[in-house]
């Protein structure tokens, strides 16, 4: 089984709490990304990197058609789910955003990309509390993230000042 369920996957988030160093955490953090990209079907893989393409190239309308096919066909894929959710916060869609990411979560509660982009959104949104809540969630599952943890320094100083 390739996605979510991979069973390489625990082993995998178990050392990402061990790792000792910013380089071999990147590794075991691609490792996760790949697996999590990972599907049985060779059609589903081909149509996430199209997705992905089309949201490098900006064409934000062209990965929301693909991620929607792509939910609608394999519900349980979480990555699908993650991705569409990065489109709608590229497109300004938050709630939707948000929807998917809850959905990401529901198949992957260690989906620490998808934790971050919550933060993102709430951060967006000016909820401090729940921005703040969600990089310590992400941080929690994966310890190796400097942009959540940036953020996380900054707000808590800001809600010290405050």
């Amino acid at each position: 089984m390739a996605d979510q369920n991979d069973p390489r996957l625990e082993r995998l988030f178990e050392r990402l709490q061990t790792v000792d160093t910013p380089i071999n955490a990147q590794g075991v953090t691609n490792a996760i990304w790949v697996v999590w990209l990972e599907h049985d079907n060779p059609q589903v893989v081909e149509r996430m990197h199209s997705g992905m393409d089309a949201m490098r190239r900006g064409n934000h309308f062209l990965a929301l058609i693909i991620f929607d096919d792509l939910v609608a066909r394999v519900p349980d894929y979480a990555e699908a789910w993650n991705k569409r959710a990065t489109v709608h916060f590229l497109m300004g869609n938050y709630p939707d955003s948000l929807r998917d990411i809850e959905r990401t979560l529901e198949l992957e509660p260690r989906h620490f990309g998808a934790l971050e982009g919550r933060g993102l959104i709430f951060g967006e949104m000016g909820l401090l509390e729940e921005e703040l809540q969600a990089y310590e969630a992400a941080l929690e599952v994966n310890p190796h993230l400097p942009g959540a943890r940036r953020k996380l320094e900054a707000l808590r100083g800001e809600s010290e000042r405050i």
